[in-house]
């Protein structure tokens, strides 16, 4: 498994700090650092975003080339979407994407973006939280990077197979649980076999589960971040 390391550095968030949760460019929230609880309410993340100050064009979460370098191309969703890294790359090749974020702000940079590069007609955004949001339509892929919401990661991330399609793919890319919080909030970190734990035997395959540790320079020093990674798909 080779991983690269982002040498320009993006932090965790999930940019990617998505709707309730964090959105979803891996800056998501590294950077931040609160040990104490936080409530992931709309107000948290609309300061979160508004105080970012300039704008970075922050590379790809790492995961998401490797995991879905052998997918067939088709729809998928982008939940806690951010400022629209992850999403944008996914339109790039080919997927129709929907980006999901409960802050207008990072909303408003991520259409901003996607018309720049041209990719304003493969993007749909929609501004929600995605805990109290009910679709229409299920997705081939839904990708969550970093985010955090209210009701909890593991209860997230079971909320986000609700919107997987029959045969797609559920990607969930979190805050490795480690003795020390790392400056990440109270509760937002996970261990990759509880998230497994929460497909196994329940009509899904576990394609992926493991952890990872790599280095950003959010600043003039690096960061070492631990990552929960897995992937499952329906076998619906």
């Amino acid at each position: 498994m080779n991983i690269p390391n982002q040498p320009d550095g993006r932090s965790d968030n999930h940019d990617n700090s998505h709707d309730n949760s964090h959105s979803g460019d891996c800056e998501h929230g590294h950077g931040d650092t609160h040990p104490e609880a936080v409530q992931f309410d709309r107000k948290y993340w609309e300061s979160h975003w508004s105080e970012r100050g300039e704008e970075r064009d922050l590379p790809v979460n790492p995961y998401l080339p490797l995991e879905t370098a052998d997918l067939p191309v088709g729809s998928a969703l982008d939940a806690g979407c951010g400022e629209g890294t992850e999403a944008m790359w996914l339109a790039d090749r080919g997927w129709q994407v929907t980006g999901v974020d409960i802050s207008a702000t990072a909303l408003a940079v991520a259409e901003r973006r996607s018309v720049a590069r041209g990719l304003d007609a493969d993007i749909a955004w929609v501004g929600t939280d995605i805990t109290r949001w009910h679709p229409a339509r299920t997705w081939d892929l839904v990708v969550s990077s970093y985010a955090h919401a209210e009701i909890g990661q593991l209860a997230l991330y079971r909320l986000l197979s609700n919107f997987v399609a029959p045969g797609g793919q559920l990607l969930i890319v979190g805050h490795l649980l480690t003795e020390t919080d790392h400056g990440h909030p109270v509760g937002v970190t996970v261990l990759p076999e509880d998230i497994a734990e929460l497909f196994t035997g329940m009509g899904w395959t576990v394609e992926a589960s493991y952890r990872h540790i790599r280095t950003v320079w959010p600043g003039d020093q690096p960061v070492q971040l631990q990552d929960a990674v897995v992937r499952v798909r329906s076998r619906g």
